[in-house]
């Protein structure tokens, strides 16, 4: 009878099984299987988790076999057993993307932990620097904490971090609303006429002029997906021979970038919200004839035409300030939105397409603060607000 395989399980002798290794003590891979699984999927499940035991075993025997191991693999053990159980997800998110993103590809990837020293370590950090401008001190800090935890392991004498070049820290404003503060905003939001704009803003991050550009054709009733197209911004006109600006045009442009060309999920309440406006816009439609201009656009002004570009950003400081709560603008609510999805464990790479943003490294620059610091905000998301396909 052949034997019934299924991913990594396979069925023989009335039961489940999959392969797996062990890791001995002389640093030798040992591989063997495991069975007694009623389920393929019972199978499965321990094998992954066979593998990860066995590659903490590997990477541990590695970065602590003798004295004389790498600052690669001291860096990863580091983070990965020591630094990782004492820290938020929040926090580990960061961190891995500093390690695994900024540090380790610009490092001599055969240098040892004892012969690492100020010079190597200022090289180092200028090439991570180049990256974007928060690089060089959040890998600077990353860096301390790993050497300053050798040191106390006895794997070297001396943290040689703190005589490297200091780098600026990008400190940002961001205002990030606690959970009360946040209910209160949106019990008054949803009495204003902005609410499905701050919707979009607050639970899908979308930029201001996105918000502005959005047509309801570009929303998939049928799948709950908006696909984000166009911005309208702001275009200075400055007469010939003249160097002032005369005014500002509102004009319809391709997104900010070609990553912000995306097509994201919409929770269920933003859909209905969405379904209520048009019918508002419908109505003022109907009743104004040839006076409304119909460009199908979702927010626009009585007449069918897009808001003036500072209407939004008016409105909310309106509200913030009935409200009693910080002032905030539509970029707050991205912010809260990146600091919503880092706090449910999102991984930055969903996060950056998310939010539309030309790499990695812009999300990492933006909201590296808000993920390192800001309050825990939870349960505001669920799977709805993942980007399709994630």
């Amino acid at each position: 009878m052949a034997t019934k395989k299924q991913g990594t399980a396979f069925y023989e002798a009335g039961s489940w099984y999959h392969r797996m290794k062990t890791l001995q003590e002389d640093g030798s891979t040992k591989y063997s299987k495991k069975g007694g699984f009623a389920t393929a999927e019972e199978a499965e499940k321990s094998y992954r988790k066979c593998e990860e035991e066995y590659a903490r075993a590997y990477r541990n025997y590695h970065a602590t076999a003798s004295t004389d191991f790498g600052l690669k693999d001291y860096l990863v053990y580091w983070l990965e057993e020591i630094y990782t159980p004492r820290i938020e997800n929040t926090t580990r998110m960061l961190a891995s993307y500093v390690l695994y993103d900024l540090i380790l590809p610009n490092m001599n990837q055969g240098i040892k932990l004892r012969y690492i020293s100020v010079e190597y370590l200022d090289a180092l950090l200028k090439e991570v620097s180049k990256a974007c401008e928060s690089a060089g001190n959040k890998s600077r800090e990353l860096l301390n904490l790993a050497l300053k935890d050798a040191v106390v392991q006895g794997y070297i004498q001396n943290n040689p971090v703190p005589s490297t070049k200091p780098y600026k820290r990008k400190k940002p404003t961001v205002i990030v609303l606690n959970k009360e503060e946040i209910r209160l905003f949106l019990e008054k939001a949803s009495e204003n006429n902005w609410y499905l704009e701050i919707l979009l803003g607050l639970f899908m991050g979308l930029r201001k002029g996105e918000i502005a550009g959005l047509k309801y054709g570009d929303f998939d009733l049928s799948r709950n997906t908006v696909t984000i197209s166009r911005q309208i911004t702001s275009n200075p006109i400055v007469p010939k021979g003249q160097g002032k600006i005369s005014e500002y045009q509102i004009i319809e442009k391709p997104p900010k970038t070609p990553n912000s060309h995306r097509t994201l999920r919409v929770p269920e309440e933003i859909m209905e919200e969405v379904m209520i406006r048009k019918a508002q816009n419908d109505f003022r439609k109907e009743r104004l004839g040839d006076a409304y201009i119909d460009k199908g656009y979702l927010s626009c002004s009585e007449n069918g035409l897009p808001h003036a570009a500072s209407s939004f950003n008016m409105a909310l400081t309106k509200l913030c300030r009935r409200c009693g709560l910080p002032h905030l603008t539509v970029h707050s609510l991205r912010h809260m939105y990146a600091s919503i999805l880092t706090e449910q464990g999102v991984p930055l790479i969903k996060v950056s397409a998310l939010l539309g943003h030309s790499s990695m490294n812009t999300t990492f620059e933006y909201y590296c603060e808000v993920m390192d610091e800001t309050e825990n905000i939870r349960s505001f998301l669920n799977n709805n607000f993942l980007p399709e396909g994630a």
